[in-house]
């Protein structure tokens, strides 16, 4: 695998674990312009997860990633 893909996609699921981070955060705080927030944070984090699964079919198609055996050989 490419070490540039390899950091898009560090990248992207760190973004998206700050994302939930941050919907964590407005719905602990709990007013009413919090939950606005957290809804966008969370959709953020949907939007993400979903290129991120774009990303890694793509990948697997072109050929930078291939699957492997779940018990080594």
């Amino acid at each position: 695998m490419p070490p540039l893909f390899r950091l898009l996609i560090v990248v992207a699921l760190g973004a998206i674990i700050a994302s939930l981070g941050s919907a964590l955060f407005h719905m602990a705080r709990g007013t009413s312009e919090d939950s606005a927030k957290m809804v966008r944070a969370l959709t953020i984090r949907i939007a993400l997860s979903l290129a991120l699964f774009a990303l890694l079919i793509v990948a697997w198609y072109a050929g930078l990633i291939s699957p492997h055996s779940p018990v080594p050989r």
